[in-house]
């Protein structure tokens, strides 16, 4: 058994796929088969179930698995032991990204390309998701630090998280729609109503179907897509009620109008998370201390500031809390 049949393993098992395990590692697909089928003949039982079109662990695999992660991370150890005494850090970090991070004002790629500047022995992955999986990610040890969606107030059990961002959810409808001339609406009031959402899976859609839920309302989603400003565009042309970050609808508000949603108010988090434990490597603890310092910290933000000039419909009184 060599070490890097172990490598090989993990690999294939965490990108589901031969060709793209053996181009994460730099070596030829045939190389990767090979060294893995030996592998299973020394073991005596297979590991890898490839009759699917992606490839999963057999039973025996999920078994192993876990050993093959320690003795690579024993591994890594004894070579980052090493080079401590020169003050040289390697290793690798992994990285995840809600689909809709770039929309805000988190600048993780900067983060990222200032610490590869700074330790480029470390390789660094970088994967986009939506938060639900991520958080499973992070849980199982695939991803070292998240960048996240939050749909409850506490953490995920074993995750450790440090909130950057902290909004109201506003529904947004343009300036023709009968609730146009209101500053804020129930959620009960949404019901009735096509919604545009981010999609199932996000901080976001998490948030308003729990809040939905608690309330008894069954929201009619019409229209779902992954980009805030997507969602705006959606709404300006008549389509639904959009449900944005505040921040996110006030960059449109040239063709939206802002209503605070209320009886619940609703609030969209975005996070750093990380295993409560800790990332198991020295790189990963120093990318993830880098990360946190450079995240903001997060103010309050108000609800929408009502729109004016001559376009605004004269505004009702709003509904009470």
């Amino acid at each position: 058994m060599e070490i890097r049949q172990l490598r090989y393993l993990v690999a294939v098992v965490e990108e589901a796929n031969f060709t793209r395990a053996a181009a994460r590692l730099h070596v030829a697909q045939p190389g990767v088969s090979a060294q893995i089928r030996q592998l299973e003949r020394e073991l005596g039982q297979p590991l890898l179930d490839r009759s699917g079109r992606s490839v999963r662990p057999t039973e025996a695999g999920e078994a192993v698995l876990p050993y093959a992660r320690a003795a690579l991370a024993a591994v890594d150890g004894v070579r980052q032991t090493a080079d401590e005494f020169t003050g040289l850090l390697r290793g690798r970090v992994t990285v995840g990204l809600f689909s809709a991070a770039a929309t805000h004002d988190l600048d993780v790629v900067s983060v990222l390309a200032d610490f590869h500047d700074d330790h480029p022995r470390v390789e660094i992955t970088l994967t986009e998701d939506v938060s639900d999986r991520m958080l499973a990610a992070l849980r199982h040890g695939e991803l070292d630090v998240a960048v996240v969606g939050l749909t409850g107030e506490e953490p995920p059990p074993g995750v450790s998280l440090q909130v950057v961002v902290d909004e109201p959810l506003v529904a947004a409808v343009p300036p023709h729609d009968p609730l146009a001339g209101r500053t804020s609406v129930t959620l009960a009031a949404l019901g009735d109503r096509t919604l545009i959402s981010l999609p199932r899976g996000t901080g976001l859609r998490g948030v308003l179907d729990r809040a939905c839920a608690a309330a008894g309302v069954r929201p009619r989603v019409g229209y779902e897509a992954a980009a805030p400003h997507v969602l705006a565009r959606l709404a300006a042309r008549g389509l639904g009620v959009a449900v944005l970050p505040a921040g996110s609808a006030a960059e449109h508000r040239d063709l939206l109008r802002a209503l605070e949603i209320v009886r619940p108010r609703l609030r969209g988090r975005i996070a750093l998370a990380w295993r409560t434990d800790g990332p198991s490597g020295p790189a990963a603890r120093a990318f993830l201390a880098r990360l946190r310092t450079a995240m903001p910290v997060p103010m309050p933000v108000p609800g929408p500031v009502p729109a004016s000039g001559p376009e605004r419909a004269p505004a009702p009184e709003p509904e009470p809390d």
